[in-house]
């Protein structure tokens, strides 16, 4: 299984790292975590510079992709080189997700015509100017398509394609492991509150 997080230039830490962070907890032989960047390095919004791991092109043959966050969204889907590339993703055979400003790279694609998303409140007018209902909530999926909105939240993508991929008891897992202590059922409950109605029912008791 590979799974990409496309990270550009001003990326959000929080948004790449805080995912590549929690899909890392799971193990397996067959898992495989990257940045995937359409420059060898990408600096982020406070300076700090990650290598590439994996290109976009093969962002667009892995299981799953996130798309990140930053403060360049919009010159990214203003960008033909990248968006002519990112026109490969495809929910019929990907798990496809985005995090706050990333739900606009999803909304050009066309992959939100008929999909609610969710998003962070400097990036709402965006992605409303793009054709896109916006929600009040932190997370949302529907089939293969995932949106989350507040840095915070991307553990919730994380957790979301966990479940979907490895099923129920990898995702509670990799959550528990990050959550605070002391409050680990509590952050465990919440999160799962919010993912576990956007899961098909084999995501459930996997």
């Amino acid at each position: 299984m590979h799974i990409a997080i496309l990270t550009f230039e001003g990326y959000n830490e929080l948004d790449s790292l805080i995912a590549l962070g929690v899909l890392n907890r799971v193990k397996d032989d067959d898992w495989r975590v990257t940045l995937a960047t359409p420059t060898p390095t990408v600096t982020s919004m406070n300076g700090v510079v990650v290598e590439r791991m994996s290109t976009l092109e093969e962002a667009c043959a892995a299981d799953a992709v996130i798309v990140g966050s930053g403060i360049a969204t919009r010159e990214v889907v203003e960008d033909p080189a990248i968006m002519d590339v990112l026109r490969g993703l495809d929910p019929a055979r990907q798990l496809i997700a985005a995090q706050c400003s990333g739900a606009l790279v999803l909304a050009r694609l066309g992959l939100l015509d008929t999909v609610p998303a969710c998003t962070d409140l400097v990036s709402k007018p965006w992605v409303v100017a793009a054709g896109v209902d916006v929600l009040d909530q932190p997370f949302y999926a529907d089939g293969t398509i995932a949106t989350a909105g507040g840095c915070l939240a991307s553990h919730y993508l994380a957790g979301w394609v966990i479940a979907r991929l490895k099923g129920h008891e990898a995702a509670e897992s990799a959550l528990h492991y990050v959550a605070p202590v002391g409050e680990k059922e509590e952050y465990v409950e919440r999160a799962w509150r919010n993912i576990s109605p956007c899961l098909p029912a084999a995501a459930l008791t996997g």
